[in-house]
């Protein structure tokens, strides 16, 4: 008789802990959108694992002095520092010139820069004559001027912040490059 009752909880318990069919959609749903967060997720830190690299990349070039037109290792200008940290780090190819940098850029707040965003600046008395790569905590590197070096400023110092003309995020779908745009 003890084994007919164990029996017939045991069953009655089985049968309440099978799922119903809503259940059953409940914990699909359920499990599909973690999958969803956790593929947003990975995919956040992808980027933003490129942006580190992209600005740790910029940061070893750091004390390479200008040169005009310059695009290597023996001197950068703004544009080119800027073209050469993207297309060596993550294989997209910007114009070498500001103005163009900023025409195939997406445009966005100042409060929206992260790590790896450019910066423009008015330095030349026209819009965007200027370029760098925030570094973050308001920062960024550049390749200044003749006579200067790769180096790190604070868009918060009067000069750069007077000059500020937009910030911009580089990405693929934006560029319109002959060759692989894709970030690899």
């Amino acid at each position: 008789m003890f084994r007919s009752f164990l029996l017939c909880c045991l069953s009655i318990g089985i049968a309440h802990a099978a799922p119903t069919a809503a259940e059953s959609d409940d914990l699909e749903a359920l499990i599909h959108s973690s999958f969803v967060v956790s593929e947003i997720s990975q995919m956040g830190q992808r980027v933003g694992n490129q942006a580190s690299e992209l600005v740790v990349n910029a940061m070893g070039f750091l004390g390479v002095p200008y040169k005009r037109g310059g695009s290597g290792i023996a001197g950068f200008d703004c544009s080119g520092f800027v073209r050469a940290m993207y297309e060596n780090t993550l294989g997209l190819v910007l114009p070498h010139n500001a103005k163009e940098q900023a025409a195939v850029t997406q445009t966005i707040d100042k409060n929206e820069l992260q790590p790896g965003d450019l910066v423009f600046f008015n330095t030349l008395r026209r819009a965007f004559s200027h370029v760098g790569i925030y570094v973050g905590e308001g920062k960024f590197i550049h390749s200044p001027r003749a006579g200067g070096e790769v180096r790190i400023e604070n868009m918060s110092d009067s000069y750069w912040r007077k000059r500020f003309n937009g910030a911009r995020r580089v990405s693929a779908g934006t560029l319109n490059n002959p060759s692989d745009s894709a970030i690899r």
